[in-house]
């Protein structure tokens, strides 16, 4: 514990700094949490997922993981998702990736991670299926990046996918899903323009009919 007196020194300066700047601030955050977000992003931790957006605590509703991947079989996600979706009742929904990805990286190469080598399947499996249009770029970093823009595309695809956001609809909620991709060495975001708020949106076999 001794070598993490710095974190517990770093906290009181912020929480000054909060109280600070707003002395109402804790009290009101303790109240309720209200998010109109939730942050589906990478672990990270050159990725901070309120700080990129400016926004404080209490404001985004964050899940993060390796490669900001949405399975259908994680009920770690899905169960962040339900309960963003039907209790907080957000109204957005953003799959944030990141340029530079080593969770993507790793699914692109052969070399073995160990368990997380099954967790990031479903990028490698994404790679085979882009493996023509990917074999056309030259640069591997360059490569890497756009198969980080195309893993965000697909997890949008997922998170859509979902009875937890289709029932969304259904019941006129509004809930929007978003792609962005945030760039490390500019410190900027990028909307990827793969935006869904309705079911008319995606693929007809992915239509699910109301409960």
């Amino acid at each position: 514990m001794t070598d993490l007196k710095h974190l517990f020194s770093n906290n009181r300066e912020w929480a000054a700094a909060i109280k600070q700047e707003d002395p109402e601030f804790f009290t009101k955050l303790a109240r309720q949490q209200a998010p109109e977000y939730l942050w589906i992003g990478c672990a990270d931790s050159r990725v901070p997922a309120n700080e990129i957006v400016g926004l404080l605590p209490g404001e985004l509703f964050v899940h993060r993981n390796i490669a900001n991947v949405v399975l259908h079989t994680d009920l770690n996600c899905l169960s962040v998702m339900q309960f963003a979706v039907d209790v907080l009742k957000v109204k957005h929904i953003i799959v944030t990736g990141h340029y530079g990805c080593g969770g993507v990286r790793a699914a692109m190469h052969n070399k073995q991670l160990g368990l997380s080598d099954g967790w990031l399947r479903s990028i490698r499996d994404l790679y085979y299926d882009e493996r023509m249009k990917l074999k056309l770029i030259d640069d591997e970093e360059t490569e890497l990046d756009r198969m980080c823009e195309l893993n965000v595309i697909r997890q949008v695809a997922n998170v859509s996918h979902t009875s937890i956001v289709q029932n969304a609809w259904h019941r006129d909620q509004p809930l929007t899903v978003h792609g962005f991709i945030y760039g490390i060495k500019d410190g900027q975001l990028k909307d990827l323009d793969v935006t869904v708020n309705g079911p008319e949106q995606i693929p007809e076999q992915y239509r699910l009919s109301p409960p």
